[in-house]
């Protein structure tokens, strides 16, 4: 490659500037590219290995998208202060990158390669993740690499009823859709979406709009790739070392082991074995075919393995696209029975037990505090999360024994599709001020554990009483494609998902689709492929609901008896400092003495969580207490606290946790309706004594009157009225000179 160089070149996406450049940096990569948009800035190398690995049976890609904190001006978090695991956003940005590339590599590639993206600079208008994968595409297509792109990818957004493409800031924060498309000039490879309830005609017209623009994307890399090719900045593409297996041993094996797994596939249907005597069944039947040519071919059993695993994929595959019959002995459209259930763990806030053939998933729903959102440390604005859920893939699931290790990317994307499948449902925090955590365990697994998530996990949250707007319900499509022959499967089990040509996964409401997922190994499927798929997963979503809704149809009334109840209200944001108290010693007061949690806004919003009722109910009367204002006008109930010669005293908000209350004074000549001349006449120290709040004096001091709070004895007015005439003038008292407040010797009024 030309040291001296530098290819820079530009195109419009969603209205704004997308700039590759090559040449400058990263000259000992395969292929390094330097994608701009906006100020968005995301490095992207691709490199092979010079020999391939040998003893694998996998292309080994790795796709690594690289988060760097500097890109937002931060400095990271903890004790190390430099970045560590990726997030979970960065994990799901490496799979956005990593699906529509994989199936356009050389079947049988066996060189490892790996595409790095760094995230150097982000403007929160452009997103970073499409960036890489711009950049991917283009640094695999000049790399040299046998890579059968390019590709490209755009986010395709809905506001007020208007397809957008990439849409800003502003713009994603009114859209009901958020919808990633992704694929070649021919053909779309790879669809992510969540969305608010949207109709499934629309989802269909947004996969084509953003395919159009693809399309657009696509020839600037073919152009780019051109250029560099001429500067000397772009490598020939290799040709790829790819094991062949023996013309003659293949002749010999492939249709003696077409015939046996035909005979054997058939079997099992006709049995109606189930997953694991399926697989043992097929396994032997493998094993007998390889002893039978192992005689002959003795030096090439991993070939002959390598010709019986073709032939049982073709035997499969032959037999749903001819006789429309799959292995379980269902029809292409037909859903596994379903068993549903809720309630099955007695301590925990809520639980949905989903059962579709031999995919099982429970999922667990936990109801917390606000304070118990996660705390994210990433390059997005968003710095909290209340709703989260989680999926785990233990090996017993599929009956295997493996290392019990943290979540990998799989496990990462499965629970992030489900969150947001869900997503759209939740209550906000203002209509269900709790933090949702829910834990989908996949305790058995034939396919589709993802959307079995979605369906448990919309049963527990059903039962622990969380008032979503619609049950949400979920189903994966399978592809089977044979030139123009082509069968959409309802519903797909595992070997269907291995021997197939897609996984295509449809979530959402009885209103219309909240999540999506396309995920496929050939080049590439079509509209009609889609429209017919779509149209299936809405029969599926149908019928899956039909069977959760008979079970439980909407949200329980009463919460778990161990779930947290949270009383949520506001408070003037300018008396948050009374609340806290100077040093947090007013608020930590508050908790020990009714045991519960209190979470605080900057904004004054206030949330008591507690899991005895009483106990929250305390602690609010003791927030009110410190926080509540006196209203001009209204009437209380208060306490008389002194007595003097010029009226008294009364507390009309008592004090709490050892603070004065609030009271203000009655004077004299606002006891009653006649004429008072002695306080102690009408009212003694501690009596009970309704008053009005009348007004503050000119130095803030509040005043009241029981005269207007309570209504005239029968006579009273007119003695009152002959009082006046025949009484001297009123000698008002003297304050007292003494008092902190230059008043009548009390500091609260």
């Amino acid at each position: 490659m030309s040291d001296g160089s530098i290819l820079r070149k530009e195109i419009e996406i969603g209205g704004r500037k997308m700039v590759l450049e090559t040449g400058r940096l990263a000259k000992q990569a395969g292929g390094a590219v330097l994608v701009s948009y906006g100020d968005t800035v995301t490095l992207v190398t691709a490199t092979m290995a010079r020999n391939k690995r040998e003893g694998i049976d996998f292309f080994p890609l790795t796709v690594d998208y690289e988060e760097r904190l500097y890109a937002v001006g931060k400095i990271p978090g903890g004790f190390i202060k430099r970045e560590s695991r990726p997030s979970e956003k960065a994990v799901l940005s490496g799979r956005l990158i990593d699906r529509p590339i994989r199936p356009l590599f050389p079947k049988g590639f066996r060189n490892e390669v790996q595409v790095i993206a760094t995230v150097m600079s982000v403007d929160q208008d452009h997103a970073p993740e499409m960036a890489a994968m711009m950049g991917a595409s283009a640094a695999l297509h000049i790399s040299g690499i046998p890579f059968g792109g390019p590709i490209g990818g755009v986010i395709v957004g809905r506001v007020d009823g208007k397809l957008i493409i990439n849409p800003n800031q502003e713009e994603a924060a009114k859209t009901d859709l958020h919808l990633v498309v992704a694929g070649t000039s021919e053909a779309v490879m790879m669809v992510e979406a969540g969305a608010s309830e949207v109709p499934e005609k629309v989802i269909l017209e947004a996969i084509n709009f953003g395919h159009q623009k693809v399309r657009e994307i696509v020839a600037f890399i073919e152009k780019f790739r051109e250029e560099a090719l001429s500067m000397g900045l772009a490598r020939e593409k290799v040709v790829p070392e790819i094991a062949a297996v023996d013309p003659s041993l293949e002749e010999a094996v492939f249709p003696v082991a077409l015939d046996r797994m035909t005979q054997a596939v058939r079997r099992c249907v006709s049995e109606k074995l189930d997953k694991k005597s399926r697989e043992n069944f097929m396994d032997e039947t493998a094993a007998e075919i390889v002893a039978q040519f192992s005689e002959t071919f003795p030096e090439q059993k991993s070939s002959v393995v390598s010709v019986v695993e073709k032939a049982e994929k073709k035997a499969m595959r032959q037999m749903i696209l001819n006789d429309k019959i799959r292995i379980d002995g269902r029809s292409t459209t037909e859903v596994r029975p379903i068993a549903v259930e809720v309630g099955v763990l007695p301590r925990t806030h809520g639980t949905g037990l989903f059962t579709r053939g031999q995919t099982q998933v429970l999922s667990v729903v936990t109801l917390g505090p606000v304070s118990d959102e996660q705390r994210l440390d990433g390059l997005g604005t968003e710095e909290k999360k209340r709703f989260m859920h989680h999926y785990n893939f233990p090996p017993f699931s599929t009956g295997e024994t493996k290392p019990m290790r943290s979540p990998g990317r799989r496990e990462i994307g499965h629970g992030a599709l489900a969150e947001r499948a869900l997503e759209a449902v939740v209550p906000s925090v203002d209509t269900f001020p709790y933090t949702i955590r829910i834990v989908s365990e996949a305790i058995e697994s034939n396919g589709s554990t993802s959307m079995g998530s979605v369906c448990g996990s919309c049963l527990g949250l059903m039962d622990a009483g969380v008032p979503i707007k619609a049950p949400v319900a979920g189903a994966a499509m399978g592809l089977i494609k044979e030139g123009d022959e082509v069968v959409v499967l309802t519903d797909i089990q595992g070997i269907e998902d291995h021997l197939g040509d897609m996984d295509f996964k449809v979530a959402g409401t009885a209103n219309g689709v909240t999540a999506l997922q396309m995920d496929i190994k050939v080049a590439g499927v079509t509209p009609e492929i889609l429209e017919r798929a779509v149209a299936q997963a809405t029969d599926a979503r149908m019928h899956i609901l039909g069977k959760m809704t008979d079970v439980i149809s909407k949200p329980r009334e009463e919460m778990s008896p161990y779930a947290p109840r949270i009383i949520h209200f506001n408070i003037d944001p300018d008396k948050i400092r009374d609340v806290i108290g100077p040093g947090g010693k007013i608020i930590k007061k508050i908790v020990e003495e009714t045991g519960v949690d209190i979470d605080i806004e900057d904004d004054g919003r206030v949330y008591i969580s507690a899991i005895d009722p009483e106990a929250g109910k305390k602690a609010l009367r003791i927030i009110e207490g410190i926080t509540k204002e006196i209203q001009v006008g209204e009437i209380y109930n208060g306490r008389v606290t002194r007595v003097t010669d010029f009226g008294c005293f009364v507390e009309v908000i008592p004090g709490v946790m050892g603070l004065p209350g609030k009271e203000g004074l009655v004077h004299i000549s606002q006891l009653a309706h006649h004429r008072v001349a002695k306080t102690e006449d009408i009212v003694s120290e501690g009596d009970s004594v309704l008053v009005k709040a009348i007004g503050y004096d000119n130095q803030g001091r509040l005043k009241l009157s029981r005269k207007e709070a309570v209504p005239p004895e029968p006579g009273e007015l007119e003695a009152a009225r002959a009082q006046e005439q025949s009484a001297p003038p009123r000698r008002e008292p003297q304050r007292d000179s003494r008092s902190p407040q230059g008043g009548y010797g009390r500091r609260n009024f």
